[in-house]
């Protein structure tokens, strides 16, 4: 059999396994950044597209989840998820070099149209390739070292991310002043690497082993089997908590790019740059959010780092206000510090927590339904965007404040709301009500919110202490980078004996 499953695995298996999966982690990784986010958004405006289809291309990936149904009857059928992940984000890597093709044959709107379709494909094949992976990495984890592994995974892979990011947006602003007839051509190259990196990533995922699937008695009807994470009330209750939460996702994040390219006029570098302090602050807390939900439970971090992120949007307005014009580009660094921190926090958590109260040997359904709603939310809400944009688009609510002298008078504007900025307040509202129904989700190990904040804030000084004490020792960056910030005082001494070896 092609890629055949294991009925046990070896402790040398599982070990061998994981090291395979970290390694498609960050490479596949630095595909992902070298083809979408600001890349992806840069090229498509590139080719005319206004804020509608910013929302319809962010919102093509999480429509195709959708075909996640029909993954799991193919699943089901098939029994070997190895087989289909990679027969399946092959054909996904195809399409990204289709998608480097279209500037050679396509212009403008046509170009457009192109783009579009190939990125459908494309998010067909990694719908069901993804699909059949998480349910692999479900049977495959130990359950005990979850949230660590993947915190581990994902602090690799964003590191390898944020250098990606910052490299390929530096490239092409380069490309765009050095070869200005040919400046579509600059993101075919990006596409190119991204496919070859692609495939690299799809071989280390063949080398990983498969245990066998439980063999479940009967088979599975679909309307039988669709209907039971309903019956779970408290997966109910996280299903409704994970449509709003990911609709208020959908309201915003596909927009900040295009905020800071079309109203901000920022250059693509200075986009990527505050794309890559993100993405290092999010590997910076990725562990420490880690060991929290290990230690206490998904829903405490979540109850942290969600508020966090509506604050960050609530910030957002204040970036194009004039009379903070001067503001705007640390307001803008301070933004995207405390959005690393707080995705960090959801993106972990709202993974873990779904594979956490998904009854085992029922996961695949429950996951699959999971996914659907956070699909039809993210899919649905960058689409609802994009036209809210256009409906406020000569829409604006100033408050400015007024000081008159006896001869002349100042005004100072406070507060100017347009367009996007509409939209961005709808999106907190959201998110509090989203807040309001996580409360009702019941998780093993959840503490009052209390409780969390001052541990998190614990590390956070604790943290602190260990940088001043790292850098009083001479460790290089890198190192303090690797341990920072959950580094404990043994392994801090430890260090400092390396930084006192390197130097």
């Amino acid at each position: 059999m092609f890629l055949p499953t294991q009925e046990t695995l070896s402790e040398n298996d599982i070990e061998l396994s994981l090291k395979n999966v970290t390694k498609d982690g960050y490479i596949s990784q630095i595909m992902v950044n070298l083809t979408t986010g600001p890349i992806l958004v840069s090229f498509a405006l590139r080719f005319g597209a206004n804020f509608f289809i910013i929302g319809l291309m962010s919102a093509i990936p999480t429509i195709c989840n959708f075909f996640q149904i029909p993954t799991i009857f193919l699943i089901e059928k098939l029994r070997n998820r190895r087989a289909i992940s990679v027969f399946s984000l092959t054909l996904y890597r195809i399409c990204l070099l289709t998608i480097g093709l279209v500037p050679f044959f396509f212009k403008s709107e046509s170009g457009l149209i192109f783009l579009i379709i190939f990125l459908s494909l494309q998010s067909i094949f990694a719908s069901i390739g993804h699909t059949a992976w998480n349910f692999w990495m479900h049977d495959l984890i130990p359950q005990k070292i979850l949230g660590k592994f993947f915190s581990r995974r994902l602090l690799i892979s964003t590191f390898m991310g944020l250098i990606t990011n910052l490299l390929a947006g530096i490239f092409i602003d380069f490309w765009k002043t050095n070869f200005v007839n040919a400046e579509d051509f600059g993101y075919s190259i990006l596409y190119f690497l991204g496919f070859i990196f692609g495939l690299i990533s799809v071989y280390y995922i063949s080398k990983i082993s498969e245990p066998m699937m439980i063999k479940l008695d009967g088979k599975p009807k679909f309307f039988q089997t669709i209907s039971e994470p309903y019956k779970d009330k408290n997966f109910k209750k996280l299903l409704i908590f994970l449509f709003f939460w990911y609709f208020t996702i959908g309201l915003t994040v596909p927009f900040f790019t295009v905020y800071m390219l079309e109203k901000l006029h920022l250059s693509l570098t200075i986009v990527v740059v505050f794309t890559v302090i993100s993405q290092l602050v999010n590997l910076m807390f990725l562990k420490l959010w880690g060991s929290l939900s290990d230690k206490f439970s998904n829903k405490s971090v979540l109850s942290i780092s969600c508020p966090m992120f509506l604050l960050c949007i609530l910030a957002w307005i204040f970036t194009s206000v004039s009379a903070l014009y001067l503001l705007t580009i640390p307001l803008l660094v301070v933004i995207h510090i405390l959005m690393g921190i707080s995705l960090a926090g959801t993106s972990l958590s709202l993974s873990n927590i779904g594979l956490k109260l998904a009854p085992r040997g029922k996961a695949n359904w429950f996951l699959a339904i999971a996914s659907l709603f956070t699909s039809i939310s993210l899919g649905v809400a960058p689409i609802i965007g994009g036209l809210l944009v256009n409906i406020f688009e000569f829409s604006n609510f100033s408050w400015t404040l007024t000081w008159n002298f006896p001869n002349e008078g100042t005004t100072i504007q406070i507060l100017s709301l347009q367009g996007i900025d509409f939209f961005f307040i709808i999106a907190i509202f959201i998110g509090l009500f989203a807040l309001f129904r996580l409360k009702l989700v019941k998780e093993e190990g959840e503490v009052k919110n209390q409780i969390i904040r001052n541990e998190f804030m614990s590390e956070i000084r604790k943290s602190l202490r260990s940088l001043f004490r790292i850098g009083r020792s001479k460790v290089p960056f890198v190192t303090a980078i690797s341990i920072y910030p959950w580094q404990s005082r043994k392994s801090l001494k430890k260090n400092k004996k390396i930084g006192k070896t390197l130097n």
